[in-house]
This record gives C-alpha cells, structure tokens and sequence, in this order.
C-alpha cells in the first residue's frame, strides 16, 4: 500500500502492448488531471486487438495507443512505477536505484498467452482489466466511472 496518492504514475510490462496501456487508459479516463499516468513496456509491441476491445466494454477507447519502450523515456519523475511483469519489476527498480521513487510489483499474468477460444480468450483479458482496476482504486481510491 502506498502511503500517500501519488500525483504521477508509469505503468511498465513487457511490451506496452496490453496490460500498460488498459491501465494508463483507466488513470485517464477516471481520474482525470488529478493525477498523471503513463506506460511503456520493455520491449514495445502492438497493441493487442482483445486489449481494445474489452476496453471498449467500459467506455475506454485505447485503439489510437503507440507501445513506448523504457529505454526512451524522458520523463522518470513519478511518484510511483508499477511493475506489471516479475522482468518489467527487476528493470523498474534498477532504473530507480538513484531516486525516491516507489516501485509496486503487480504481477499480473500476460492474457494474451491463454490458449483457448475467442470467448476464453477475452475471458482473460476481462479479468486483467478488473483486476488492474481493482488495484488501481486500492491506491487511488475510487474510480469515476
């Protein structure tokens, strides 16, 4: 638990192409300018197609996101980095070493690895999207949605 809201966040998984996007779209969208969120992945990607469209379930359109990797951020001036991969979680902290930054580890599985139907499939990603939700409100309070 973070000990106060922090005004600034960086979401970072493996490709920015999923799980760090959905939850810089939600910070957006439900937070507004009261507090600023950004994601990059390690090693950026495209995005996936089931990430927009259970986005899309809850009001969020994300379709227009470019994946951004690590190594080109400019801005390191969070207050908190949340890492949503164990990889993504060992780079946030190195990263970090150097400043006052707070680094969250919230691993949370990579949907787009589950074998099964379309329905199965987007099953998945539901649950990546309420369970970063979740977390979300656990550090921020409740969303405006």
């Amino acid at each position: 638990m973070i000990a106060r809201r922090p005004s600034s966040l960086l979401f970072v998984c493996g490709q920015n192409a999923l799980r760090s996007p959905m939850a810089e779209a939600m910070v957006k969208a439900w937070y507004g300018d009261a507090v600023y969120a950004d994601s990059v992945g390690l090693r950026p990607g495209g995005l996936h197609p089931f990430a927009v469209a259970v986005m899309e379930e809850v009001g969020i359109d994300i379709s227009e996101h470019n994946a951004k990797g690590l190594d080109g951020l400019r801005d390191t001036g969070f207050d908190s980095i949340i890492a949503l991969s164990d990889e993504a979680y060992k780079r946030a902290r190195s990263m970090s070493e150097a400043s006052a930054v707070e680094v969250l580890s919230w691993p949370i599985p990579d949907p787009s690895q589950i074998d099964g139907n379309r329905e199965m499939q987007l099953a998945a990603f539901r649950e990546v999207r309420d369970t970063l939700k979740r977390s979300i409100e656990e550090i921020l309070g409740p969303a405006n949605c």
